[in-house]
């Protein structure tokens, strides 16, 4: 296989009717080839081309036991293949707009640590979140802690993937439009959808509100170091990367030929004037089709390149 489009949600069949991450890739790359997948969510798909595409089904679990099954099938080599992680996710307004597609240098897991009761937090903490092994909020951690909290992801791939990008004409759109204006005071929210590089948490909770965003952005610092920058949440990338690494100390996967593309459906919290408790459930501006459609083109820039480069760069890894 040459490259690996990772999805992780549908929205009902995977092809016929509207679209979530997955369907696009098959109608639009003819991936036209059914391969039975029983220990994942969703059949496989692929075509003559060498691409191959999988929807993991939602959060970190499934994603990391698709990515498992996928990675020790028999059927497949893909010591060599690319793997585009490409889907949907929650933009933090302080940099993004609706629609706007973001490459990640880093993912943090946003799901292990500790957590107190908001009405128990101690009145010289931020938050109730801090790290495993530590005392307070924004320490690292001095005691035990897990391997699987920070997945760096290869910087000069994801800026030849950006470079790729930055210039493609993401689609705007009436709906997504009138839903940015709310968010007066956050200029890169009012802006039309771009192209960009920043920063991926993964968290199976579904966090939300301008608190707990700011809680993402120190995150992910802590975690990623002072150049990380939260951009998107989402709900997957982090059990996708702990499978590709196990599966990297067989060398049935390269580690290096990894990317991550999040565009953002939502913001991660609410407008000003309005709550946390009405934005987290508010409906995703034209039901999140805007980032569904971005997702598949800007990322499809990258597989068509890798695709028809494959004689360059099936030995040789892209970067600036």
């Amino acid at each position: 296989m040459k490259v690996v489009v990772v999805s992780m949600f549908e929205k009902g069949k995977p092809t016929g009717d509207e679209p979530g991450e997955f369907q696009l890739w098959i109608e639009r790359q003819k991936l036209d080839t059914v391969l039975p997948f029983p220990m994942g969510e969703y059949e496989l798909r692929m075509n003559g081309a060498g691409l191959l595409a999988i929807c993991t089904g939602g959060g970190i679990t499934n994603a990391a036991t698709s990515i498992m099954a996928l990675g020790t099938d028999p059927r497949f080599d893909l010591s060599k293949a690319y793997w585009l992680i490409a889907g949907i996710g929650g933009g933090d307004p302080e940099d993004v707009s609706l629609g706007t597609a973001a490459w990640a240098k880093h993912v943090v897991d946003g799901d292990l640590l500790y957590e107190i009761d908001a009405r128990e937090i101690p009145k010289d903490w931020p938050y109730g979140l801090l790290p495993l092994g530590a005392k307070k909020p924004n320490d690292k951690a001095d005691g035990w802690t897990v391997d699987t909290i920070h997945f760096p992801l290869n910087a000069a791939l994801t800026q030849w993937a950006f470079d790729l990008t930055q210039d493609h004409p993401v689609a705007d759109s009436e709906g997504i439009k009138a839903f940015r204006q709310q968010f007066a005071g956050f200029p890169n929210a009012l802006k039309p959808p771009f192209v960009t590089i920043g920063d991926t948490m993964s968290s199976s909770t579904y966090f939300h509100g301008d608190l707990m965003t700011k809680w993402a952005n120190d995150w992910m610092q802590l975690q990623a170091g002072k150049d990380a920058n939260f951009m998107m949440s989402a709900m997957e990338d982090s059990g996708t990367l702990t499978a590709l690494r196990r599966l990297s100390r067989e060398q049935r996967v390269d580690l290096d030929r990894v990317m991550v593309l999040r565009t953002a459906s939502n913001f991660s919290e609410q407008p000003p004037g309005k709550d946390a408790a009405w934005s987290t459930t508010a409906e995703y501006p034209e039901n999140g089709l805007p980032a569904i459609e971005a997702a598949y083109q800007v990322g499809n820039i990258v597989v068509q390149k890798l695709l028809i480069g494959w004689s360059e760069y099936r030995d040789h890894v892209p970067g600036p």
